[in-house]
Formats: structure tokens, sequence, C-alpha cells
């Protein structure tokens, strides 16, 4: 599996996010999913931008909300 999914870089729109090998921001797809679109509508839209990379950036999302939620309880208790 493809480890490079999500590029900062300064010289690639200011350091922005986006998906390896575009110049699409990741918040873009987060954006498509806020307004109800499906993957497909993102990746039709962004055909520079494979599904693997689209599930990839949202596994990454989960596990950073659930390593965010344990040290945010582990900090209330």
């Amino acid at each position: 599996m493809d480890t490079n999914v999500i590029n900062i870089d300064p010289e690639i729109l200011g350091g922005t996010p986006v998906f390896f090998g575009t110049r699409v921001p990741i918040k873009n797809l987060f954006d498509y999913l806020e307004t109800g679109d499906s993957i497909e509508i993102f990746l039709e839209d962004f055909e520079s931008v494979s599904r693997n990379q689209v599930i990839r950036v949202l596994e990454i999302s989960q596990k950073l909300i659930e390593t965010s939620s344990n040290l945010l309880n582990e900090n209330i208790a």
C-alpha cells in the first residue's frame, strides 16, 4: 500500500495539506462530505485523487479523532 497520502509543502498552495501527487487540498474532501456529496462525486470532480487516497485520509482522520478523544478524556479525569 502506498504510504504517501498527504503532502504538506510550502511550495504547493502555501503549505496547505493536499493529496500526495496533486494540488487538491484535503479540506476539499471534507467540504464535499459536509455538504452531503458522496466520495464518488468528489472523485469525479478531482480525477487526480484516487479512491485509495480518500479512504486512507478518512482512516487517518478517524485515528486522529480517536487519539484526541482519548487524550481529552484522560485530561478531564
